[in-house]
């Protein structure tokens, strides 16, 4: 029953276990509920709850509480927060349990009071050095749920954290001299870092314009009044037991210039101008030095005139001075923040006290190469002022313009060997000198030379020996020297001498008759014996004499012939119709033999071109034909003996036409068609025959085999009474040959045969000197159309038939019996 009702409702009759599920309730109302137990004999007595139950959803304890954090440790104290659970397990959370457990120990103990809904906590009073570990669990109106998971183990000390520095300057900072400027920033650090100022590295004093300070938080260095010393690499040190941080800034204090360095040096004084020189400032105020401001002022007068504010340099030239007058000349510094105050010279005149050294002499030249020569002078006046230099020139003889040699800088020698001259080319040279004036007047040209390597006269020739002789000449071969003395050997100089004479003779003028490492000396005496010599001859001159051993006895020297020959006089030579044959051999002998060539013993065609030379010949047949072909032999022949060699030579060529073309077994539609090889292959295999037609009657051939390799062919598919022609080629590698041709027309039809013999002969009617016969057709007519009986008549006992004539009808009458 409702709590607020007295009626009972009653839930099943027919429950027989000792439980029920009671549906169809409102949920958040209150009921009361009784059960009473019934037997056959009746119900008992009812059994009711003690209280009301409220009908609602079943209520659990929380989830565990999550992101359970440390948030602060010290030496004493732990602080904690969490986030409540997930789901509060249908009941509002009413308080959370804090549990510390003490590292080593097994137990978890509670740490905070009672009802605290306060999701962050300070555990205090703890002992420093110890270490917990800490968990916290959410209760409702049903108990105490789950513990968190656990922090990490937490010691207890100090908490410390590593210093921090942000800065409110840049790496650089430029201050004008007499303005103030600070350095601040802000820092934090557990514990409290300890603030370090340097400058240059030196610890930064206060004093009455420097200051510095430092709160918990910020720091600052302040200077008043800035000067050039303040300028520096100031550091900042932010600094605990954890660490440090540092920070920079460039302070640069600018100011102008401080003078120029004095004194003004008079580099150079001439009548209308002085070049003056001086040191820069010490301090260029903190700024690169822009440009220097020159004026110039008559020693008599107060007017200062300018010369240059837009130099760099430490040095310039003061121009338009009036010759015999004395000057001062003051400088100033300017850089971005202001210009100096001057430097002021001494007194100068204008007046000339040096110039450029004078011409040196003619150089000379030594120690050519084929790309460099030495150049070697004497050292000229130098005009007052020392030489810093000698500027040395070449041009090609023949050129206009000189070139300096190098550019690099040429002191204090008084030679220099000149690189990179192209050889073969002729130069000269000239040379200046130059001091701190200028540069002076180039020298007369050097005496002209080639670029080549220096020429000595090259050793004797090696190894002269007499090759051979005649009965007026001796044939002389050497080697050339070993050394040409570094110039082209121009040729050879060849002497003999007669024995028992003493004076030598030239066989040849001039070396360069003789250029070759060989040489034919003739005029000389059948029977008399001779010694020879050579020189070797460079632009230099000539060598030492190289002597041939032995003396050489003049006279014919016997050599049977011989016959060296080429690859073209092999046993067989192949060429192919229309090109050249060529035939060679190298012949020697002494004396050179007689050369005769021949073709099958006879003389050679007159189209051979037949060369001999003095060392062989050649024999050349241009456009050759098939009858060029055979047996060429070449013969050698001298006093000593003779020697023949011969070739077989084979012109490749189209072969010949084919032989004894017949044609047999004539049909209607075909014939058959032999031939012969021809008498001549053309050198080469024949591969096939080539076979053709004509109608008689029309012009054009018509092939009907071109691949037969035999000698015979059946011509097929012919027009019955037509008339052909036919003909046959033989082809090889080299081409095909002529045709040879049927002599007569050939007719297509069948072969013709006797009829056969009359039928049925028999008389009809007989007179006294006559006989009336007559017959039937015979039974085939041999392929043709009848064209008359043969009647014959034979006396009985006699053995001739004589025959009565020849009449075109089947009947007959024989007279004259």
């Amino acid at each position: 029953r409702e709590s607020d009702h007295r009626a009972w409702t009653p839930v099943s009759y027919t429950v027989t276990r000792q439980n029920a599920t009671v549906q169809g309730l409102t949920e958040g109302k209150a009921y009361f509920f009784r059960i009473a137990a019934e037997n056959i004999i009746g119900m008992g007595p009812f059994t009711e709850t003690t209280k009301e139950i409220v009908i609602r959803d079943p209520i659990t304890v929380p989830d565990r509480p999550e992101d359970l954090e440390v948030k602060a440790v010290t030496k004493n104290s732990v602080t904690l927060t969490w986030n409540p659970p997930k789901y509060d397990g249908g009941s509002e959370i009413t308080m959370y349990v804090l549990e510390s457990r003490l590292i080593g120990k097994e137990k978890f103990h509670k740490v905070t009071k009672e009802k605290m809904l306060d999701r962050k906590y300070t555990v205090e009073g703890l002992k420093e050095g110890d270490t917990y570990e800490y968990r916290v669990s959410a209760c409702n109106i049903v108990g105490q749920g789950k513990p968190s998971f656990c922090t990490k183990p937490i010691t207890c000390k100090d908490e410390i954290a590593p210093p921090t520095l942000d800065l409110d300057f840049r790496d650089k900072l430029i201050v004008r001299v007499g303005e103030a400027f600070s350095l601040t920033g802000r820092y934090s650090g557990k514990p409290a870092p300890k603030i370090t100022w340097l400058k240059d590295d030196i610890v930064v004093k206060e004093n009455d314009r420097t200051k510095i300070k430092t709160t918990p938080t910020t720091l600052c260095l302040g200077v008043l009044k800035s000067v050039r010393e303040d300028s520096g690499k100031y550091c900042v040190t932010v600094e605990n037991s954890t660490g440090s941080r540092k920070g920079f800034c460039q302070v640069n204090v600018v100011d102008r210039p401080s003078p120029p360095v004095g004194p003004v040096i008079f580099d150079e004084v001439h009548k209308d101008h002085m070049v003056v020189s001086w040191k820069p400032p010490l301090d260029d105020g903190g700024s690169e030095i822009t440009n220097y401001i020159i004026e110039k002022k008559d020693a008599h007068r107060d007017l200062w005139m300018p010369v240059t504010s837009a130099t760099v340099k430490t040095t310039c030239k003061i121009p338009k001075l009036l010759e015999g007058r004395e000057y001062q000349i003051r400088i100033y510094a300017e850089n971005l923040y202001g210009i100096s105050d001057p430097l002021i010279s001494d007194e100068m005149k204008a007046k000339d006290r040096f110039r450029v050294p004078d011409a040196p002499e003619q150089p000379i030249i030594k120690d050519v190469t084929k790309d460099s020569a030495v150049v070697v002078w004497n050292k000229p006046y130098d005009g007052g002022k020392p030489i810093t230099n000698y500027i040395i020139e070449k041009k090609e003889t023949m050129a206009t313009r000189w070139v300096r040699v190098t550019k690099d800088p040429i002191f204090p020698g008084t030679q220099f060997k000149v690189p990179d001259l192209l050889e073969g080319c002729q130069y000269e040279f000239r040379v200046s000198a130059e001091n701190e004036i200028g540069v002076g007047d180039p020298s007369p040209p050097s005496k002209p030379i080639f670029a080549r390597d220096p020429i000595a006269k090259p050793s004797p020739p090696v190894n002269p020996e007499a090759v051979d002789k005649t009965k007026n000449s001796v044939d002389l071969s050497w080697q050339p020297p070993r050394h040409d003395g570094n110039g082209k050997i121009i040729g050879y100089l060849i002497e003999y001498q007669k024995v028992g004479d003493e004076d030598w003779k030239k066989a040849n003028l001039t070396a360069d008759s003789c250029p070759e490492t060989k040489y034919k000396v003739t005029g000389l005496t059948e029977g008399l014996t001779y010694k020879f010599r050579v020189k070797a001859v460079n632009a230099a001159g000539e060598s030492e004499p190289a002597h041939v051993p032995d003396p050489v006895e003049v006279k014919d020297r016997l050599e049977p012939p011989e016959l060296i020959l080429d690859a073209n006089m092999a046993r067989e030579q192949h060429v192919k119709a229309g090109d050249t044959l060529r035939l060679s051999a190298v012949i020697k002998g002494v004396p050179f033999p007689k050369v005769s060539w021949k073709k099958e013993d006879r003389e050679v065609s007159p189209k051979a071109d037949i060369e001999v030379t003095g060392v062989g010949s050649k024999l050349e047949i241009r456009n050759t034909v098939h009858e060029d072909g055979g047996i060429y032999s070449l013969t050698v022949e001298n006093p000593a003996g003779s020697k023949t060699v011969s070739v077989k030579v084979v012109v490749l060529d189209k072969p010949g036409p084919p032989r004894n073309l017949q044609v047999s077994d004539v049909r209607s539609d075909s014939c058959y068609l032999t031939w012969m090889e021809p008498e001549d292959d053309g050198g080469s295999v024949i591969t096939n025959y080539v076979v053709e037609r004509k109608d008689v009657a029309s012009a054009q051939w018509v092939a009907i085999s071109s691949s037969s390799k035999k000698r015979s062919h059946m011509a097929k598919y012919l027009m019955e009474g037509i008339q052909y022609l036919f003909r046959v080629a033989a082809e090889n590698q080299f081409g095909r040959g002529p045709y040879v041709e049927t002599l007569k027309p050939i007719k297509a039809i069948d072969p013709l045969h006797p009829p056969g013999p009359p039928k049925n002969l028999h008389h009809v009617d007989v007179d006294k000197t006559e006989v009336s016969l007559v017959w039937n057709r015979p039974d085939r007519d041999g392929g043709a159309e009848i064209t008359g009986y043969l009647v014959e008549y034979q006396e009985d006992g006699a053995d001739e038939w004589t025959k009565f004539q020849t009449v075109p009808m089947l009947d007959c009458v024989v007279t004259g019996l």
